[in-house]
């Protein structure tokens, strides 16, 4: 037994001559010139939260330029402000930032952050001294960062 199926194909026009008149054809072009500029615009933003927006990204005090020893701080208290790291690390040396990474969506710390130093004498002098380090009720984990981007 077969089923009585109808195909019904309704011609809308014939697009390539509809492209080719001279009204159309300028709206056609900005118009895809508009989407294409839109859709790229989007990826970079887009690929720049994937990063994390660049070297000064999470809030940091300040930007980085690529020239200083990034630290990374683990088994930090949740309690903890970037203000008080920064301050930490303020005694063995200039700090450029202090940040402390948190969840995205409920803004709590994650219990660890990073700390930029321009210059690596200071930066390992802080390293030595705050690793193993007892501050607001946990020892501290301190190293210089492994790596940077997470590509």
């Amino acid at each position: 037994m077969q089923d009585d199926v109808q195909v019904c194909v309704v011609p809308v026009c014939d697009v390539s001559s509809f492209l080719q008149k001279p009204m159309v054809k300028e709206i056609g072009l900005s118009l895809l010139a508009f989407i294409l500029l839109a859709v790229l615009i989007r990826s970079f933003i887009a690929r720049g939260k994937r990063r994390g927006g660049g070297r000064g990204r999470g809030g940091s005090t300040g930007g980085g330029n690529g020239s200083c020893v990034e630290i990374y701080v683990g088994n930090l208290s949740y309690d903890m402000t970037e203000a008080q790291l920064r301050q930490a690390f303020e005694k063995y040396g200039t700090v450029q930032s202090a940040r402390i990474i948190e969840n995205r969506y409920n803004k709590k710390s994650k219990g660890f952050g990073f700390v930029e130093m321009p210059v690596r004498s200071e930066a390992e002098s802080a390293v030595k001294a705050l690793h193993d380090k007892d501050v607001m009720g946990r020892k501290m984990r301190v190293n210089e960062a492994k790596n940077k981007t997470r590509d």
